[in-house]
Order: C-alpha cells, then structure tokens, then sequence
C-alpha cells in the first residue's frame, strides 16, 4: 500500500500507463467535418453518393449546423454558457451538494495529466482516485455507487468503444451489424457535433451509447464546474442529434475520483470503466502492432483457460484512427469464435432503459443472445427538419435538467441491486470481479445507415 507521496509528472507516468494516453488530451477530438454537401437523414439512409471518396469530407447536416453557437468550443475545456440558465441552475444545485459532501477535495494537478508538486495519501486513498490506486469502489459513506469493470455473464466480452464518432468507422459499424454484435460507444460530445450523421449510424445500428466527455481531459484536474459541462454538454449534445439521453459513461484515462464520480451521479451518470485494455489507442504512437495483437489475443488465452469462468470482461478498445479500427476488425471474428458473447454493457446487466426516455427499451440479455430485438421508439423524427437551430437545444437542455435531476428506472436497479451483489470487495478498492446486478434491459433499431454512409462518405478505412 502507497503511503502519502509527492506526485510529480514523472512519478505517476508509470501509473497512467494503464490506458492511458491516446496521443494526449483533446487528441480523441477526431479532424474537423469542414463543412460541404447539405446531407439529409434521409439521402443518408438512402446510400445518396457523392463525388468524395475520403470517408472524412466533409459535409453539412442542417439539423445541427446550428447549434454551434449553443455549444462550447467542441476543441476546448467546457465551461458553462453566460446564457445557459438551465444548465445554471441544474449546476448550483449539483455543486452545492458535492461541496457539502466532500470538503476537502479538491482538483488535482492539470488537465494534460501532469500532476507537479501534488502530495497525495495514496496507502489512506480517501478519494478512491483511479489513476493512483485504480480504485474503483467508494466507501460506503460517500453513497456512491462503484464503478462498472466486468460483465456478470460468465465468458462474456464486454464490448466498448471509446472517442467516436469518428468519421471513418463505417467499417467497423458494419461488421457489427453483419454480424448482430452490439457495443457500447462512448462518444466525445465535440465529436457527435461535428459528425452527427455518424453518430445518429451508431444509434440506429443499435447500440448504447454514453457520454465520454466533451473534450477528452483528465477529469480530476477539471474545476466542479468544467466536469459538469463536459458531462452536461456531452448529454446534451447527443440528446439533440440522436434523440436519447445517456444514463453511462466513462471518464477519458480512467481519471475519476469522488468528486467527479459525485458530479457524475447529479446527471444520473454511472461510470463505466475496464478490467481489460487492448492499449489500441497507441498503435498511433508508434507501438508495434504486434504488441497490441498480443494484447488481444491475450484476452483470448485467458478465456480458453477459464479464466472467465464466473464473470467477463470489460475491454477498452477505441474508435480512435484507422489503426484502432482497423485493428478491432482484424480481432472481432477471433474473439466472437472464443467469447460466448459480445455484449454492450446494458445488455450484460439487463437494463430495460439504458436512457433518461422511459420510451425506449433495449434487449435483455436472454433476448440479446436469441436474436430477439423490439423496434427503438427515439425521437429521431423530431430533430430530422431542416429547421432544427438552437431553440431545440434551449428545449432539449430543459428536458435534460428534468430528466437527470430525477433517478432513472436503470440507474435506480443497478444503484439498488449493487447491495445485494455477492462477493463484494471492501470498500475503497479496486473491484476488477465485482458483478452487480440488475433488473431487465434491451435496445434495438438496425437501419443500415452505416452502410449508407460507407457509400455516401467512402468506402473504407
């Protein structure tokens, strides 16, 4: 056990290393859609070509090209909008309650993940600060829920992909879809506003989708307010272009403490993180792609010895660059043949409403396994108008306040179920195995649109 020790960059280099960098903060912000060819929903769905055969022209969508000014920076660290008054008011209530709850804990070192100077009780971890300790279970009398590392499904592969929507990942939504896979994509919110018709393929292919902040920093080092923003922006931000708010996410680097965790919970967000990383990510800073390919099929050993015996994994892959995505395709079918399943995380912990919309459902994991999928009820259709500016957003950030101010049916069952999840670790731990569970969940749509877009944007990575 660490006791109390002087952080500095280098000190924690080692730690960090456990994802633990994709090219540095705000690098997941993927390239600019610079604007070209108004694109409707429609003409997406319909596979429309174009001249462009670069999967990331750009493009124009007219339901989001104005919101922007509704919107922080998509490039820089969110902070509250001076005429956001919703947002304002959902935000002096959170922040009032984490100060009272937590008093003495404060934002540590920089965004960029540098921590010079800090001096941090890591043996006493009072602030179960995952990219010290990676502990992943707060004490009991913060009332925080711990955070979501495995799949309870023995030999189960909890499937998640991190930064998209990349304007490239066509490709690998397709697979997906050929294959009836879903995942959890975490998307950066600076990224669904600059690629909304690639997000709006991840949602109708049908798989859940949480929020990965706005623009991919270390969340410890953020002010109460920035982490709200980059949280509340991204829910937002998603809530317009696809209709759904998201009830999940995970925090960019594994960097979560109480305090962001706290912040978090006041959005009715749960924290996903992992117990497995395919390090991915740093095929686009020179690793060898033989070491990640160890890396996965490392994952695949460790399932043929039965090792996943009672429980699954989390895995962190990313959507990151051709190479992640690239990568994921080459090791996709090897670990579909190896895994019992693939699964998004809402599926493995049978959560019926894995959004703040009480009028979408997705599969449980019985339904999942046998095919059995219900059609998406989303809201879709309302944000499809070429009329669409930032009163919808005015609108939409109105029903986020409302929504997340109050506990949604699946974050109330997996708050609730966790108490009664056996072999529970001792509190203020890493909790790699721990298997909470919950009542019934399921997702659903499938129309095809990444295929369109394939056609529409260009063929392949």
């Amino acid at each position: 056990m660490r006791s109390a020790t002087l952080l500095t960059l280098g000190g924690l280099a080692g730690l960090v290393s456990a994802h633990k960098g994709c090219g540095g903060p705000g690098h997941e912000v993927v390239r600019r859609n610079p604007g070209g060819p108004v694109v409707t929903l429609e003409e997406a769905r319909g596979g429309r070509k174009r001249a462009n055969s670069n999967p990331c022209d750009g493009y124009t969508y007219p339901p989001t090209q104005n919101l922007t000014s509704s919107y922080p920076n998509p490039y820089n660290i969110a902070t509250l909008l001076p005429s956001d008054t919703a947002a304002r008011t959902l935000f002096s209530s959170i922040d009032a309650h984490v100060r009272s709850a937590l008093p003495t804990t404060y934002p540590k070192g920089n965004p960029d993940g540098s921590h010079p100077g800090l001096v941090y009780d890591g043996g006493a971890d009072p602030d179960c600060w995952w990219t010290y300790t990676q502990c992943t279970t707060p004490k009991n009398a913060t009332g925080l829920q711990r955070d979501i590392t495995t799949v309870p499904e023995p030999g189960s592969y909890g499937l998640t992909y991190d930064d998209g929507p990349n304007c490239g990942n066509a490709p690998l939504y397709d697979w997906m879809e050929q294959n009836d896979v879903r995942a959890t994509l975490f998307y950066i919110g600076g990224n669904v506003l600059n690629w909304p018709l690639q997000a709006i393929s991840g949602h109708e292919g049908g798989h859940e989708i949480c929020v990965h902040t706005w623009s991919h920093h270390y969340m410890t080092a953020l002010s109460n307010e920035q982490v709200f923003a980059e949280l509340y922006y991204t829910q937002r931000i998603i809530k317009d272009v696809l209709g759904v708010t998201p009830l999940c996410w995970r925090p960019p680097y594994g960097d979560i403490d109480n305090r962001v965790r706290m912040i978090a919970a006041g959005l009715n967000l749960t924290t996903v993180v992992w117990s497995e990383d395919s390090s991915d990510w740093s095929l686009d800073s020179g690793t060898p792609q033989s070491k990640i390919d160890a890396n996965y099929q490392g994952f695949i050993d460790k399932q043929k010895s039965g090792q996943y015996a009672n429980f699954g994994p989390v895995v962190l892959s990313h959507e990151l660059s051709a190479a992640t995505i690239n990568e994921a395709l080459k090791f996709l079918p090897s670990l579909k043949a190896a895994f019992t399943h693939l699964v998004p995380i809402a599926t493995a912990y049978n959560i019926s409403h894995p959004y703040a919309e009480e009028d979408i459902f997705y599969p449980s994991f019985a339904e999942y396994v046998a095919g059995e999928e219900d059609t998406v009820t989303s809201s879709l259709s309302s944000i499809t108008s070429t009329s669409t500016s930032a009163s919808s957003s005015t609108s939409s950030a109105s029903t986020t306040s409302s929504s997340v101010s109050a506990s949604s049916t699946s974050s109330a069952a997996l708050s609730s179920s966790s108490a009664a999840a056996p072999a529970s670790p001792s509190e203020g731990t890493s909790n790699h195995n721990a298997q909470p569970i919950s009542a019934g969940w399921r997702v659903e749509p499938r129309l095809g649109l990444s295929l369109a877009l394939a056609i529409i944007c260009g063929a392949a990575i």
